[in-house]
């Protein structure tokens, strides 16, 4: 069953996490959705965060979980962005894939 994440990126040019190739690079509200998209349909980029953990082997496979069917929107609105993630992913897991992606720098605002 899909959930739809409703996320806001009060300040989007602080919306980056403390590792540049698995962070936001984005700038504006498509590119950030299309990176979100990404870390949550592709099994590329949990592979890339993976390889950065110092042991790879005890990070707990249900974290690599995919959903290719996952939806992302973005829209601008005033300076912040607001992104709408639709995904069978569990809300804990997309939590740690916008920490990684975003540091602190994001809100979840809405669950339905």
């Amino acid at each position: 069953m899909s959930v739809s994440y409703s996320i806001s990126l009060p300040d989007p040019a602080q919306a980056r996490g403390s590792e540049p190739s698995v962070s936001f690079s984005a700038h504006g509200a498509d590119a950030f959705a299309e990176q979100l998209r990404d870390a949550l349909a592709d099994p590329a980029w949990f592979q890339r965060w993976l390889a950065l953990q110092p042991d790879p082997d005890e990070v707990d496979p249900s974290m690599g979980i995919t959903d290719p069917a996952a939806s992302v929107t973005g829209q601008q609105a005033d300076l912040r962005i607001n992104l709408v993630a639709t995904t069978s992913i569990p809300g804990d897991i997309l939590k740690h894939r916008m920490h990684v992606l975003a540091g602190k720098h994001w809100e979840l605002r809405n669950v339905r």
